[in-house]
């Protein structure tokens, strides 16, 4: 990018509502291509905890991974099977060392204060006689040697020690029953990690070591598996990715960003309630909107809206065209008026012939239907406006996933291609790549935008006037960007030659890129706050008629001495109502500005 002047020019092309504020976000030739474009699939390996702060939505810490924007928080680690099981084996050894007992014993500990190494290590030394009591750890006693000939307390038949097993208690039994109860245990499920004494009486933990001796080569795979999942599964901090197939797991540090956290399988989800990310929206938000696509209500709805019951058998029956004579299928066969619901035999000319009915219109007019128009009126309405945001949350999920696959193909077909046609190298052509992903994004959000929509109060009439305004000027700059990268990008993959040079298309690309970050970030911001904007602008603008009718009460004396003055505030905009905090209004979106700038920080208006 040749200079921050061409940047402008790319913004202004397009509207007016492209600033200079948004030019610092823009990256120059100058900069090192890999701290502005680090898109190394390795990146995420790299992942580790931090007490920084996150970095801002959608800034320059970003990487693609299969496709995904990857937001390093720094707030999560994805592990592998690998790497949970190296975390499980320093762990054990962790607890050994220090308390001074087994690997087999610390295993036992830990998975019943579920991985937590800090809340074993307070329990033992607060009171360690009690915990072994609990987790079933006795400790060995220097009792006398058992007989040479056992009997199995199973199986009631005599072996010698050397066929017969025990834990620390002493309770031995023959190695064949040891193994069915084991094996029993393992195919139960994971309540095999917990396994006691078969002596009914007693407590005594079974140890990996005893366990592993005793079973197949199939039950140690079980078994090993389970114990794997438990130090995801019994851990606090660690999930497993939801994505079908996926076995990665993630580790997740709360207290630093949002809980919108993306695996290296390339599926972001939320580590709260594990649905899709939605950021902005809340975990609850999301969950009243799953669970009403899925509920019967809105069937009940449509057929309340749009249906009406046979008055002999109450089936529902929808009317989309011909007359009023219908006819109820087999086996009721009931003929009836769809207008009044009686019976067609007491129909005919006199009633209004096959197309109306006199009898309907006069009941209508005593108020006889009014009940039951009201409840179909009302329940066509809400089916309306749950359609009406319905259709546009599913079409973005659909032009989301589309932009997914264009995005793969453009990095699997078109960047060798436009690097040749170009003559540049592919690093240089990062912006491409970034703009797609970009829309993967934005389309995300905004998408769950129409759910917040739909649960947004109907009698906040200020705040949805707000969050319209908002959702538009963000939809708005998404469909200028993906339009420039879907079509504007195709006269360069073309055999024809291009009308316009290439370098003028990469400054107007890498500009509607990052006009649109910005409109997101504020449709973002809006929302996780609640659109408290709306509210301050309210409170700003009471403020605001409280001073100005002051000054007219006590300046009224003043005013009745200049008859033929006039004010220069006048007409003016709604800039000059500036509020003793420093605050105006914007007479376009109703945002709350510092006194110091001259144009709306939202939309830029400029009064």
């Amino acid at each position: 990018m040749d200079s921050d002047d061409d940047m402008q020019d790319a913004y202004t092309s397009d509207g007016d509502y492209y600033g200079d504020e948004y030019s610092d976000a823009m990256p120059s030739d100058e900069e090192d291509d890999d701290s502005v474009y680090p898109f190394d699939d390795n990146s995420m390996d790299d992942l580790s905890p931090s007490t920084r702060a996150p970095q801002v939505w959608l800034g320059k810490s970003r990487a693609l991974h299969f496709g995904c924007l990857v937001l390093f928080q720094n707030n999560f680690v994805v592990l592998s099977e690998d790497e949970i099981c190296k975390r499980q084996e320093e762990a054990v050894k962790s607890v050994a060392g220090v308390l001074s007992i087994s690997k087999g014993d610390a295993s036992v500990l830990l998975r019943h204060f579920k991985w937590c190494i800090s809340t074993v290590n307070d329990e033992w030394f607060a009171n360690e006689q009690a915990v072994r009591k609990t987790v079933g750890l006795l400790e060995k006693s220097a009792g006398r040697r058992p007989p040479k000939e056992i009997v199995c307390g199973i199986c009631f038949d005599a072996f010698g020690v050397d066929k017969m097993r025990a834990t620390v208690c002493g309770h031995y039994f023959c190695s064949l029953c040891w193994t069915g109860y084991v094996h029993t245990a393992i195919s139960d499920g994971p309540g095999c990690l917990t396994l006691r004494c078969p002596d009914p009486s007693c407590n005594a933990a079974v140890g990996d070591e005893l366990v592993m001796s005793l079973v197949c080569e199939e039950d140690r795979v079980k078994y090993n598996r389970y114990l794997l999942r438990s130090f995801v599964e019994d851990n606090r901090k660690a999930k497993w990715c939801p994505a079908p197939g996926c076995d990665f797991a993630l580790e997740y540090f709360p207290g630093s960003g949002s809980h919108d956290v993306v695996c290296k399988c390339g599926h972001p989800f939320c580590w709260s309630c594990l649905e899709d990310a939605h950021r902005p929206v809340d975990c609850e938000t999301v969950t009243k909107w799953i669970l009403k696509n899925c509920a019967e209500s809105e069937n009940m709805n449509w057929i309340l809206a749009n249906s009406k019951p046979c008055p002999k058998c109450k089936r529902p029956i929808e009317k989309s065209q011909g007359c009023m004579h219908i006819t109820c299928t087999p086996p009721c066969k009931f003929e009836f008026c769809w207008l009044c619901l009686g019976p067609w035999s007491e129909h005919g000319e006199r009633t209004g012939g096959f197309y109306a009915c006199n009898r309907y219109e006069a009941a209508k007019q005593e108020g006889v239907y009014d009940e039951a128009e009201r409840r179909r009126e009302m329940a066509k309405n809400m089916l309306e406006r749950y359609t009406h945001y319905y259709e546009r949350w599913a079409t973005n999920e659909s032009s989301r996933q589309k932009a997914l696959s264009d995005l793969q193909q453009m990095q699997a077909l078109h960047m060798e291609k436009l690097s040749d046609r170009q003559c540049q190298p592919v690093s240089q052509l990062k912006f491409v790549t970034d703009a797609w992903m970009q829309i993967v994004e934005c389309r995300r959000v905004l998408k769950w935008t129409y759910a917040y929509g739909y649960y947004l109060p109907e009698n906040e009439d200020a705040k949805r006037q707000f969050f319209e305004y908002v959702q538009g000027e963000a939809e708005a700059g998404l469909e200028r960007l993906h339009q420039c990268a879907e079509k504007d990008l195709q006269v360069f993959l073309g055999e024809d030659p291009p009308d316009v040079p290439f370098n003028e298309f990469r400054t107007k690309l890498a500009g509607l890129t990052s006009v649109t970050r910005t409109y997101f970030e504020n449709l973002m911001r809006a929302l996780e706050t609640g659109l408290s904007d709306v509210d301050n602008s309210k409170a700003a603008a009471n403020s605001n008629k409280n001073s100005s009718s002051s000054s007219k009460a006590s300046g009224s004396s003043r005013k009745s001495g200049k008859k033929g003055g006039s004010s220069k505030n006048n007409g003016g905009s709604s800039r000059s109502a500036i509020d003793e905090s420093g605050v105006w209004s914007c007479e376009r979106c109703t945002f709350g500005n510092p006194s110091s700038v001259r144009s709306c920080q939202l939309c830029h208006h400029r009064p």
